[in-house]
């Protein structure tokens, strides 16, 4: 053991000294001495607990920081996933395994964690934060993601346990005392007030849940759900939509509708959520081609976005008022996000026996590959494709594609997409004088969407973007009031009260006059922000205040 520190010294010492620029010589620089010394090579895990964070040393932590695209958007996702419960579907392709979520299997990554923290909320945040410290990532900045069944159908008393053990984890994280939860059958209004003050404890924390990301099924979506959902704080909504055709979902019994679907959409970006689309190519009765026109049905018409273009230091009032004049024609999906979930077979479910009686026939690689870039090629630049593959383990898949680094190898073959992802900034160095900002309009579930973003000047990159959206059919307790759906500034994770890259360094404060000078024009007297419990302080410094479950400013004359 004492041979081992030593071997850290030094080697810390030795990068100290040589500054490595890449992690291939960091890499070379740890075999040699551990070569030398006859032992092991110590971890990078090791490395960073021991560096200094000083200049150089901040320089070497960034390079040996394992994964660290994790934090490059901005914020560390953390997926927790909740215990298993009776399904209200029977989806065809949904695998069944015992003490295991619906649709979910034993031996995929994040249920292995599960289960290793028996299904406990508060141990499963605290698990994961510590393995992104360990890997040098500072996690301050959380969007919670909880996976696990259809969250709409569990019990109400389960769900406001669960949001508020996984807030009372992230409030008590590093500190000596154990968390401590309230019991699972305190009765309603003792675990809604106990959710309160663990929000209220968020806000201030040092690791703040920045945003709640919630799963269901697009029949689920009913306003006294999403009233719900924002009293926990969700600020985003994955819906199962998998297929725009009613008779592939039957066929699938899926159990759902594309009027549930339309209906859900509108239902949740007038409430102010963003809105993730579960796509799932290769479903029984489809084909390449059905998905491809279903895929175009969700962005068309695609001609009808208006784009103008701004300086980036000043408003342009004049270009803005022609662009709210500018109509555009509705469409009744537009998500702002997309996760491809090609259809896999696997064992437990109705498909693992169709395909096995010669029922089901899975696309070829070459036939989902050349799907998938046909699908990205027409993808907005205001959508962000977060996944293509689904992580499910090869040896779990009896038929279907086994290809985990699709995204990979499409971009090695010179796939060009204007999707989010494929745009954001990461790291990326800026001058405000060499950024774009532009102000892209278009028609969605019967409201006017606008997509302000800071882009490269060729547009190749994206350093930041809010989305503003105008409606006349919202809820009761957001009639007359803008919507702002989001505000993401992209570069690598910094710390709030920090310096970065691209974070705190005033693009989020411009993004935010233009969408407050929109509404303005529009005749808005007031702008509410679907706000995560974690950024509410930020928002509060810009001269909102919290009503009801956002954060809301209302205009003045001098605005």
């Amino acid at each position: 053991m004492a041979k081992k520190t030593s071997l850290i010294k030094q080697i810390v010492d030795a990068l100290i000294k040589q500054q490595p620029q890449t992690q291939t010589e960091i890499l070379a620089i740890k075999r040699q001495m551990a070569k030398q010394q006859k032992i092991p090579m110590v971890t990078n895990s090791q490395l960073l607990a021991v560096l200094p964070n000083n200049p150089v040393g901040l320089v070497l932590k960034r390079l040996l920081r394992k994964r660290a695209i994790r934090t490059m958007s901005g914020i560390a996702p953390l997926a927790v996933l909740t215990k298993p419960f009776a399904c209200p579907g029977h989806c065809v392709y949904c695998p069944t395994e015992k003490n295991v979520p619906q649709s979910y299997l034993s031996n995929e990554p994040a249920v292995m964690r599960a289960i290793h923290c028996n299904y406990n909320p508060a141990k499963q945040v605290a698990y994961r934060l510590q393995a992104l410290e360990a890997n040098g990532h500072e996690p301050t900045k959380i969007e919670l993601i909880v996976i696990g069944g259809t969250w709409s159908s569990f019990p109400a008393q389960y769900k406001y346990w669960y949001i508020a053990s996984c807030l009372a984890a992230a409030n008590h994280y590093g500190k000596l005392r154990p968390v401590k939860l309230l019991p699972l059958h305190s009765s309603l209004q003792t675990l809604q007030a106990w959710l309160k003050r663990e929000q209220n404890k968020n806000t201030k924390t040092k690791y703040r849940i920045i945003g709640l990301t919630l799963e269901t099924r697009p029949d689920y979506i009913k306003p006294q759900e999403l009233e719900q959902m924002r009293e926990l704080g969700c600020t985003r909504v994955e819906i199962g939509v998998q297929a725009i055709d009613d008779e592939i979902l039957k066929l699938n019994k899926r159990g759902s509708t594309v009027a549930d679907i339309i209906q859900a959409t509108k239902l949740l970006k007038d409430y102010g959520f963003k809105v993730t689309y579960h796509f799932m190519p290769a479903l029984p009765g489809s084909s390449p081609q059905k998905d491809l026109r279903m895929f175009q049905a969700m962005f068309t018409p695609l001609p009808q976005l208006a784009t103008v273009s701004l300086p980036p230091d000043k408003i342009n009032i004049t270009k803005i008022k022609q662009l709210i004049r500018q109509p555009v024609a509705n469409n009744n999906f537009n998500p702002d996000q997309i996760k491809f979930y090609p259809t896999v077979v696997t064992k437990g479910s109705l498909l693992y026996q169709w395909w096995r009686q010669g029922k089901y026939k899975p696309y070829t690689d070459q036939a989902l590959r050349q799907l998938i870039i046909k699908c990205k090629a027409i993808i907005p630049p205001f959508v962000r494709v977060i996944r293509l593959i689904r992580d499910i383990p090869g040896e779990s898949i009896m038929a279907g594609n086994r290809i985990t680094n699709l995204r990979q190898i499409m971009h090695s073959q010179g796939l060009v997409c204007q999707c989010i992802r494929c745009r954001e900034a990461k790291d990326q160095k800026f001058k405000l004088a060499d950024l774009k900002l532009m102000v892209s309009k278009y028609q969605a579930s019967q409201g006017n969407e606008y997509f302000i973003s800071f882009e490269s000047k060729d547009q190749a990159t994206l350093y930041g973007f809010a989305r503003l959206r105008l409606s006349q059919n919202q809820p009761a307790q957001l009639q007359g009031q803008a919507l702002l759906r989001e505000l993401h500034v992209y570069g690598e994770l910094v710390s709030v009260g920090q310096k970065g890259t691209t974070q705190h360094v005033g693009l989020g404060k411009r993004l935010m006059a233009i969408a407050e000078q929109i509404a303005l024009l529009s005749n808005y007297k007031e702008m509410a922000i679907i706000s995560g419990v974690g950024v509410r302080d930020y928002y509060a410094k810009l001269g909102y205040k919290l009503k009801l479950t956002y954060m809301v400013k209302t205009f003045t004359n001098k605005q």
